[in-house]
């Protein structure tokens, strides 16, 4: 899912294949139809495994599936304040029960149809399985949790706040910690908080997507697992990845990807809809789907005998928004090792106007000035270092704020205020400022290790002072720190691809559509 979301897309949530369809099928207040023959679906990014299917399903159906990604959350809020319907006809993310919690949404959905399942399970190097006896034998949460503290079992897994694996395996760690039975309650988050908070130790490092968190895995040789769809998983060992697929033995969350109507769509929309879904319902397509994405038929006639470990235990989902909140914003400022983030900021001449506009406002919607849904899972966090890095002719001063455990405003008004103060003018000294954000990140991993440390650099053009790319990355070394550069203006985009690369870091595209959203893209990484 482009960000996550978060939290967004969530888990289990349609038992049978569809549910009824109570709206009036003329009423006019959907989407406006799209061309004829098209069918719009607001999707998760990580969906776009099926785009190869998609020319099979015009063929065979006469409908033109369009698929347009989302960032989880942003397509949840977009969905329950009726913005989605302005452009799109169906959405498809890996569930809809974090929707649903909102009560808005309700109204706003129609028809559903589960169309393949996925879990989130673990992947663990096989000689680490072996190691703690987990390829012989199913783990509960609490053995995981307890392997985590101990040291004895690192991984890495996806932002609860920007990806539906992330927030499941959030879900499933505290409801079996919980031993709850039912969905979970305020007060079971509270309890389980320090067993959540041992667990989390033997998280090594965060991703904001499913797709990314397995690709960092591959660079990392001193992680030893990580937790993500069984579908990943199982394409990953098709790859080569010497991984163990461990199922725990307490229960699962799993993704069941509904396909879904919006209410009060025109009837020749939902007659597209239904030769769709109909169609990724058939025996022959669902064992396409399997051989595919590695993800389960919801027929199951179509499921191989030696592809999937079951049954399963499906652990219950929080049924009240203020509970899934609460385990969501748990994580982010109290549960979680915490974070240190530097951010190198372009203030030469060029982001005169306009640029430096966007830049201040991206900055200072993490500060808590975006109340969105996105925007309240992406502000800095509780206990959360960060550090601005700005830089023109030369690199600024360096200058370091921490956001205390309680009551984080004060701090938070003065980074807002900090980044308002930023002047421009000068030339572009990308790479000496991004070695001193390097250098005090090192310096400052030597004194407290047990921070993710993350950096972000803004450039919106070429380099015309200080040092060259080739005499920056020379000196990354080990530890690698994740740079996440932004493009931006004129940026060189093959010498912002090579610092991710050579740092184990990520590019995003700043150059159109919102600044603002690619930052809080970006936080699903820290």
């Amino acid at each position: 899912m482009k960000r996550l979301i978060a939290l967004a897309a969530v888990v289990v949530l349609v038992v049978g294949g569809c549910t009824a369809d109570s709206d009036d099928p003329e009423r006019g207040d959907g989407g406006g139809a799209g061309p004829a023959g098209v069918l719009r679906v607001l999707a998760g990014s990580e969906l776009q495994d099926l785009e190869p299917m998609l020319d099979e399903v015009r063929r065979a159906t006469g409908v033109q599936v369009k698929l347009t990604y989302t960032g989880t959350l942003d397509g949840v809020e977009r969905v329950y304040t009726g913005a989605a319907a302005m452009d799109t006809d169906a959405i498809w993310f890996s569930s809809n029960r974090y929707l649903e919690l909102h009560g808005d949404a309700i109204d706003k959905i129609s028809t559903q149809t589960k169309v393949m399942s996925s879990p989130v399970i673990l992947g663990v190097r096989s000689a680490q399985a072996a190691e703690l006896g987990w390829d012989k034998r199913r783990p509960t949460w609490k053995e995981i949790a307890e392997a985590g503290a101990s040291g004895r079992f690192t991984y890495g897994m996806t932002n609860p706040a920007a990806s539906n694996s992330g927030f499941s395996a959030l879900v499933a760690a505290a409801s079996a910690l919980a031993d709850a039975g039912t969905a979970l309650t305020g007060d079971q988050v509270r309890q389980v908080g320090p067993q959540l908070t041992a667990f989390f130790k033997g998280q090594a490092f965060a991703a904001g997507s499913s797709g990314w968190l397995a690709d960092a895995f591959k660079q990392r040789t001193d992680v030893s697992g990580l937790i993500n769809y069984e579908s990943v998983l199982l394409s990953m060992k098709a790859q080569g990845v010497d991984i163990t697929l461990v199922h725990p033995s307490d229960g699962v969350v799993t993704a069941d990807y509904p396909l879904t109507l919006l209410a009060g769509v025109p009837t020749d929309v939902r007659d597209r809809y239904q030769r769709v879904v109909d169609y990724l319902r058939r025996d022959d397509v669902q064992r396409k789907i399997v051989e595919r994405t590695n993800r389960r038929p919801v027929v199951a006639a179509a499921a191989p005998a030696d592809r999937f470990v079951g049954p399963l235990v499906e652990l219950p989902f929080p049924v009240r928004l203020d509970v899934a909140d609460a385990l969501i914003g748990a994580y982010l400022n109290t549960l979680r090792r915490a974070p240190r983030t530097l951010y190198v900021l372009d203030l030469s001449g060029s982001m005169a106007g306009d640029r430096i506009d966007k830049l201040k406002a991206a900055m200072t919607a993490l500060t808590g000035a975006d109340t969105s849904l996105s925007g309240r899972f992406s502000r800095f966090s509780n206990r959360e270092q960060v550090l601005l890095v700005p830089f023109s002719s030369r690199p600024n001063a360096v200058q370091r704020y921490e956001v205390p455990a309680e009551n984080p405003e004060a701090e938070l008004n003065r980074i807002r205020g900090a980044v308002q103060a930023l002047k421009v003018g000068g030339d572009t000294a990308i790479y000496d400022a991004l070695a001193t954000a390097y250098d005090e990140a090192r310096k400052l991993i030597a004194a407290d290790p047990s921070r993710f440390t993350t950096i972000v650099l803004l450039t919106d053009g070429v380099r015309t002072a200080g040092r060259d790319l080739d005499a920056f990355t020379s000196t990354v070394g080990d530890p690698k720190i994740p740079v996440f550069p932004v493009l931006f203006g004129e940026s060189v985009v093959a010498e912002m691809d090579e610092v991710a690369r050579v740092t184990g870091g990520k590019v995003f595209d700043g150059r159109s559509g919102s600044l603002q959203e690619v930052f809080k893209e970006i936080r699903g990484y820290q």
